[in-house]
């Protein structure tokens, strides 16, 4: 108990500047159990720390473990939080929740039984937290950490406070607020950066090595995340960096399940698994009709998950198009449901449909080179301040 009070200190101590994100605002604290899922590298151990800094401070009711330590290799998490709640313990972190086995099954020990112990737990995406888990039910708030926003970022980078703005907001008011924007910064100065390197936060004291440090992620997360919580045998990692690769270089496209299967040499039945472990590692996005997700069903379209891993993966397919596609679909997919429709590039809560660069009446049109909008065309780059 006492080296991890040790090692919390430290961490707490050797923090240094960061992004303050939007999800901190979001989450409903009081929660017994609250968990954070988001892929690697996008900040999760650098969220918790900045939260118990701001909130609790040299308070050793509260303590932070990463679940990296071989010490809970024999060392159940349901008897650690035990002896830490008799100590006084009332809040416990732990990082990395997906390394320890029987996760579920000790998290529900610990609600039913020490009650007045709150808990905050991060994973990858991978992670079936809630739903198909029927230890936990709904007894978890489950959050998603995703990469920053073009919101998030210009603050950053500019050193302004700009707030965030509903979809409503957006659609019915773009062109005043595009003025009080750009009356402060000019946001398309920025915008290509954030296209390449401005998702992830460690663009920050390690801009030259971005690439390298998002592939090593994006490898990890394929050679790890994704064999261990879905049992899939490493001799198949060829086959999904493959797929990965082919969709990097032909996304936005409408799937040929066939040829895929072909092409990495599988059934169909395993293409359609490893499009959703992609889609379940932050990795790729598929755009299905009328709200039909199903796991099995072809999706319409897929799309890189953000123009970050379009760059780095598949540089050699970074036409504006393809950026502008996806750059919105990342935005203003992270708390909208986007699907597809013909004749136009998405829909939007099954209500606004959008479609970028053509000339279109009665439906939403998105630039990426103008600043400003009218009516229904609006700047690309304002769909960024959504979160």
């Amino acid at each position: 108990m006492d080296n991890f009070q040790f090692t919390h200190k430290l961490l707490l101590k050797g923090s240094s500047v960061t992004i303050q994100r939007e999800l901190a605002n979001n989450i409903d604290w009081s929660r017994s159990l609250v968990g954070i899922k988001g892929v690697r590298g996008v900040g999760k151990t650098t969220f918790l720390l900045d939260y118990l800094k701001k909130f609790h401070g040299n308070d050793n009711s509260a303590l932070y473990i990463n679940l990296n330590s071989f010490y809970f290799t024999k060392q159940k998490i349901s008897s650690f939080a035990n002896k830490f709640a008799k100590r006084g313990g009332k809040l416990l972190l732990l990082d990395q929740i997906h390394k320890y086995p029987e996760w579920s099954k000790d998290l529900r020990k610990c609600i039913d039984e020490i009650p007045e112990l709150k808990i905050i737990f991060t994973t990858s995406p991978v992670l079936q937290t809630t739903k198909y888990n029927h230890i936990l039910n709904n007894a978890a708030s489950i959050y998603y950490l995703e990469g920053l926003s073009f919101r998030e970022y210009i603050n950053y980078q500019a050193e302004k406070n700009f707030r965030l703005y509903t979809l409503e907001e957006i659609l019915k008011n773009h062109d005043v607020i595009v003025s009080e924007i750009v009356a402060q910064i000019e946001p398309l100065t920025y915008f290509s950066d954030y296209l390449k390197q401005g998702y992830f936060p460690y663009f920050i004291g390690k801009h030259n090595f971005y690439n390298d440090i998002l592939l090593k992620n994006v490898n990890l997360a394929l050679e790890v995340d994704i064999p261990y919580i879905n049992k899939i045998e490493l001799k198949y990692l060829p086959k999904l960096r493959k797929l990965l690769y082919i969709i990097a270089s032909e996304t936005s496209f409408t799937p040929n399940i066939s040829k895929l299967a072909t092409a990495i040499g599988t059934s169909r039945a395993t293409i359609m698994n490893y499009l959703q472990y992609l889609k379940n590692a932050r990795l790729i996005h598929l755009l299905y009709e009328n709200d039909d997700d199903d796991r099995m069903k072809k999706p319409d379209r897929i799309y890189m998950h953000n123009t970050n891993l379009q760059h780095a993966i598949a540089s050699q397919n970074t036409d504006s198009l393809n950026l502008m596609h996806t750059f919105f679909y990342n935005q203003v997919g992270y708390r909208h449901k986007l699907n597809s429709v013909p004749k136009i590039d998405f829909c939007v809560d099954g209500k606004y449909n959008f479609t970028i660069e053509k000339s279109a009446t009665d439906i939403y049109v998105l630039h990426d080179v103008v600043e400003t909008g009218e009516n229904k065309r609006i700047p690309l780059w304002l769909f960024g301040f959504l979160y």
